[in-house]
């Protein structure tokens, strides 16, 4: 396992629509441990290949509940979504970039785990959100495009703060 350098504002692949996997090998397996490595260790939430250099149809998600492996997406289509959700957001991508966007509340997603079984899930709320935000990602869509305008903050000089920080004040 790697971790991988993650692709920032302004590197033209984060605009590119991401191709189908067509066989879950060797090497898709362990592009998935990478990229679960790698927003370990940026303290991420969700993370697509694309942001990785890599254009492919996959994205994982770490909402960091106890007991809970990470979400992994191999081709995710969201099928159906409902409702809407104002919603902080951020992106390993656009390091310290904060801004409010609209998200579904609620998304029905069809994906692949990472033995190729065909799945469908329901997701509300953050877990909605994440999964949009990924598949944004894959379709070449920028959170940053989607901001509510006014919102939009660069925080330049504040201590890091990781994911389980945030999502423990979220519940709060």
């Amino acid at each position: 396992m790697a971790i991988r350098i993650i692709r920032v504002s302004g590197d033209e692949i984060l605009t590119k629509v991401a191709k189908k996997v067509d066989e879950i090998d060797e090497k898709v397996k362990e592009l998935v441990k990478d990229m679960i490595e790698t927003l370990h260790h940026y303290d991420g939430i969700g993370l697509a290949a694309t942001q990785v250099g890599i254009l492919k149809r996959i994205a994982v998600i770490d909402l960091y509940e106890e007991g809970k492996e990470p979400f992994v997406l191999i081709n995710p289509e969201i099928i159906s979504s409902e409702g809407e959700q104002t919603v902080d957001e951020g992106c390993l991508s656009f390091p310290n970039q904060f801004a409010k966007v609209v998200r579904p509340k609620k998304v029905v997603i069809r994906a692949q785990d990472i033995d190729g079984n065909y799945c469908r899930l329901e997701a509300e709320e953050l877990l909605a959100q994440a999964i949009a935000h990924e598949v944004d990602h894959l379709n070449g869509e920028l959170f940053v495009n989607k901001v509510i305008p006014g919102t939009l903050e660069t925080i330049t000089e504040k201590p890091k703060e990781d994911a389980k920080k945030l999502l423990k004040r979220k519940e709060e």
